[in-house]
């Protein structure tokens, strides 16, 4: 059998239909039994869907000590949710537990390191501390508050800073002292406050002081007062500064100080915002016996589009900037504006259509405008500047410069610019534009040891790759190039190397590379893990390191060291997966390359084959995985541990089974990705059909006796296989599902399907509930009452559709006390006793099992 490590099998495409058995074996119908039924017992639901600490517990957040020679990791504690801390000493690479008494002088994660990188600050359950590895390396607690600290960092004068209740602090190295660098407030200037205040005032406000001395004098005495304490407080150093005023009608969402303790950049949007339609969820499952209604997330296109806005704020200049975002190329731009025009279109049609009679007129000026026609209302006039909203300002480090990624709200583009620190403007430097979305998941970027350069990642070439660029006139370098995705850069401490994350051999396969930083090095990229699978990696403080994350398909991650360099060996410094999971022999899936009729490249996928001799066509599943933009055909330990057992029993029972990364899915880059935009659940239900060609040329499948399962965009994609090419599968199980795009969540579904009023069509094209009539095959529902992404709603509306088009042979389980995903054993087991029921029902020949 052809084990994870091997390359990928390969095959030619046969016409529809064909295959290797002859009339005789067809005929038969028969699957003889795989494994004597002792050999089986290993793998069972119970087990399989049992509390998963049984696999072992691996381990989480590793990360470095400061002087290197350590490393820390967290494991669940066996039958609780508490987590233990663990210390690896390298010297003897053994792994030991920190007492809880000792947790007091263990480091906890983060690289915030001072100049010299001798001193490095994190965050310790809420504290700040810094180890110094000049005084003896031990821990020197800087704080001990009920309120948390957060974001600690070392200024460019050596202090530190951090931030308490969203109030950035500086406690200085060699005095000891705690200021406050900037006071901000979100109200109004009193002088504003009261010029307003006697704007607004009535008849008996205005007599007051007309009429009254003892009014006017008391009033000037107060004003005079507050002069008083502006100049007292603006002329004497020991005294906090000046505040900032921002008005009483936004909110800040984000706050970042420059390392020279004189800027402050703000990112605000309006307080008072249309939070859009939300629903509610009830729990029928409480303590008090009594049922919970819990408001939960408002639905695509219903919230208002508010976007953020930039404030730069100086020391000594009490008015705030405000940045500029006219500068950017193609913000006015309207890349929706046919859509925008169709919707107005649409809307005079219908408002045409439904011209009141003379008597009803008055009553139609008079209806309020639903929060659903601000997409439409918005067609009928010419779009300014498209609102934005800013990721985290990032300073260089002594704060002379400043970049920040921005995103234009219908996602369309994103944009770097420098802030110019002098004259409070925006200065552009790059723009990615994606007529489909811009990509999420690819938002690194950081400095170069020389204050000017900058790294990150962009997916402008169809990849995601690395780029470095000149913060001040934009000059731009791509360092990595290919077929590849690049994520998760990090720069060495000497800023001599940019380590990465790559799938440069294969798309299933990420291992480590870096590539050096001076342009006279361009292209020398190197390899430097060869292990095969999922690998994601921490650089020692020191350069010399890799710390691993590493796992293969049939081995849950472990921890692994290897010197920094390529060629060397790499270690295991963990050993944390069970005996009872080692002891059994799981089936390793293969990865195999489907062809596709619809583009010019092949579908990754996992493909599981029975372990022993079969006779006659066989049956299959087809795993869908979730989320869409996932990568599940990697050769790594899957998120979906338990399918993947799962799958295990399926292959000994007989079945074929096939987990495709379908188009939408990640690790493919941005074509692949984009496929669906405007026609979610077309591509991929199509890649789906060519996986089942795949196995019935290849491995001897039963065109008739294949199934489909998956959960939330998994059962999505069912649903779409089920209602719109019911001749694919003879029964499918949709957990969780999306039954209706309108009724999702904004952020997600409005990147690729615009919105409902916008863009109906796509929404329509793109959800089950439209094509429920073409349902003609068993089909299973499981779904969590509690489930606050995708609601039991979703489900409901699909269930009273079926029972209106008097649709037959359908079954909905409800899980009440679960969420999206579940957590009781009781309910993975019940849940998976069904499907494995459907799938012994419908897809074995009667008789066999």
């Amino acid at each position: 059998m052809r084990g994870s490590s091997d390359p990928p099998a390969r095959y030619t495409r046969r016409p529809r239909g064909r295959h290797r058995f002859g009339a005789a074996a067809l005929a038969a119908g028969l699957l003889l039994p795989v494994l004597p039924l002792g050999a089986q017992d290993d793998v069972t639901l119970e087990r399989i869907m049992a509390h998963p600490d049984w696999l072992g517990r691996q381990p989480e957040g590793p990360y470095w000590s400061s002087d290197g020679d350590s490393v820390y990791f967290q494991r669940k504690r066996e039958g609780e949710e508490a987590r233990d801390l663990y210390r690896v000493d390298l010297e003897n690479r053994q792994a030991a537990l920190v007492a809880d008494r000792d947790r007091g002088g263990a480091e906890a994660p983060g690289e915030n390191w001072d100049r010299e990188r001798r001193r490095r600050v994190f965050v310790k359950a809420g504290d700040v501390f810094v180890r110094d590895l000049d005084r003896g390396g031990g821990l020197i607690q800087i704080t001990r508050t009920v309120a948390p600290e957060s974001a600690p960092f070392f200024t460019a004068g050596g202090d530190l800073a951090f931030r308490r209740t969203g109030v950035w602090f500086v406690r200085e190295r060699e005095t000891g002292l705690l200021w406050q660098p900037f006071d901000v407030r979100t109200e109004d200037e009193p002088e504003q406050a009261r010029s307003e205040q006697d704007a607004g005032a009535g008849y008996l406000e205005r007599q007051q002081p007309r009429l009254l001395e003892i009014v006017r004098q008391r009033r000037q005495r107060e004003e005079r007062s507050l002069e008083v304490f502006k100049e007292r407080q603006a002329g004497d150093p020991s005294r906090p500064a000046l505040p900032h005023y921002l008005g009483d009608e936004v909110e800040v969402v984000g706050a970042t100080l420059s390392p020279a303790l004189d800027r402050l950049v703000l990112r605000t949007r309006p307080k008072e915002r249309g939070e859009g339609l939300r629903d509610r969820m009830p729990n029928y499952v409480t303590a008090t016996g009594m049922v919970d209604v819990e408001e939960v997330r408002p639905k695509v296109g219903t919230a208002e589009a508010a976007g953020e806005t930039l404030l730069l704020l100086r020391t000594g200049d009490p008015e705030p900037a405000t940045l500029d975002l006219s500068v950017l190329p193609g913000i006015a731009d309207d890349p929706l504006g046919d859509l925008r025009e169709a919707a107005r279109e649409r809307k005079e049609a219908r408002e045409a259509a439904a011209k009141p009679s003379p008597g009803d007129e008055e009553a139609a000026e008079a209806e309020p405008e639903s929060v659903e026609q601000k997409d439409e209302e918005a067609g009928e006039n010419e779009p300014g500047p498209r609102p934005v909203r800013f990721g985290p300002v990032s300073f260089n480090r002594d704060g002379t410069r400043a970049v920040v990624q921005i995103y234009s709200v219908d996602n369309k583009d994103r944009w770097i610019a420098g802030i110019d620190l002098e004259a409070g403007e925006l200065r552009p430097l790059h723009r990615r534009s994606d007529p489909a979305w811009i990509n999420y998941a690819f938002r690194d970027l950081g400095w170069l040891p020389d204050d000017r350069t900058i790294f990150f990642l962009s997916e402008e070439t169809g990849y995601s790759h690395l780029n470095l660029m000149d913060a001040a006139t934009g000059e731009r370098r791509q360092v990595t190039e290919g077929d590849f995705v690049v994520r998760s850069p990090q720069l060495s401490a000497d800023g001599a190397f940019l380590y990465f994350e790559a799938n440069r051999n294969h798309p299933g396969v990420f291992e480590i590379f870096r590539a050096p930083v001076q342009e006279s090095a361009a292209g020398a990229i190197e390899q430097v893990t060869a292990l095969g699978g999922l690998n994601s990696f921490r650089l020692s403080p020191d350069n010399r390191h890799l710390l691993i994350i590493h796992s293969s398909a049939t081995r849950p991650p472990e921890l692994w060291l290897q010197e920094a360099s390529p060629g060397g060996e790499a270690v295991r410094l963990t050993e944390t997966v069970s005996s009872e999971f080692l002891a059994i022999d799981w089936v390793a899936p293969r990865f195999v390359e489907v062809p596709s009729s619809h583009v010019e490249r092949p579908i990754h996928a996992r493909l599981y084959l029975p372990p022993g001799p079969t006779e006659g066509p066989r049956p299959a599943v087809v795993f869908v995985h979730g989320a869409g933009y996932l990568q599940n055909a990697h050769q790594g330990w899957s998120s979906y541990f338990r399918e993947f057992m799962f799958h295990t029993l399926l292959a000994r029972r007989g079945y074929v089974v096939l987990d495709m990364d379908f188009r939408a899915s990640a690790g493919y880059g941005r074509d692949w990705r984009t496929a669906i935009y405007r026609q979610m659940g077309t591509p991929e239900v199509e890649d789906l059909a060519d996986g089942i060609d795949y196995l019935v040329a290849e491995h001897g499948v039963d065109r008739e006796r294949i199934g489909v399962y998956g959960g939330s965009y998994g059962g999505f994609v069912t649903f779409m296989s089920m209602f719109r090419r019911p001749e694919l599968f003879a029964a499918g199980a949709a957990l969780r599902p999306v039954t209706d795009w309108a009724h999702y969540n904004h952020r997600y579904t409005s990147n690729i399907l615009n919105t409902p009023e916008l863009d109906p069509e796509a929404y329509e094209r793109s959800s089950p509930i439209e094509f429920a009539e073409g349902l003609r095959k068993p089909l299973l529902i499981c779904t969590g009452m509690l489930d606050d992404n995708v609601l039991f709603q979703d489900s409901v509306r699909l269930v009273q559709r079926l029972i209106e088009l008097g649709k037959e042979d359908w079954e909905l389980a409800v899980y009440p006390a679960e969420a999206h995903g579940f957590v009781e054993p009781s309910s993975w087991l019940d849940e998976y006793r069904r499907i494995l029921k459907l799938f012994e029902t419908h897809l074995k020949p009667q008789g066999t099992g």
